[in-house]
């Protein structure tokens, strides 16, 4: 479940990232809490975090990605 907490965890870890990396940061913190954010719209993260609308096309790449990077063994808690 996508709650408050995570929203501000995911945008601790974006904003706290260099700035060239930021994109690349959003999309691990998706690919991470992916299975928490499996009802949440693209709209919905982006209005959640504060973020331009723009990138609700890179949270459902993200989202659909993640779990056949689980499956071929990814850790996500070491992301």
């Amino acid at each position: 479940m996508f709650t408050q907490e995570l929203a501000d965890k995911i945008k601790q870890a974006v904003d706290s990232s260099d700035r060239q990396f930021w994109t690349a940061e959003l999309h691990l913190q998706i690919i991470k809490y992916a299975n928490e954010m499996k009802t949440l719209t693209g709209k919905e993260f982006c209005e959640q975090l504060g973020i331009p609308c723009s990138y609700g096309t890179e949270f459902s790449k993200m989202k659909k990605i993640a779990d056949r990077l689980i499956q071929a063994g990814l850790d996500v808690s070491k992301i």
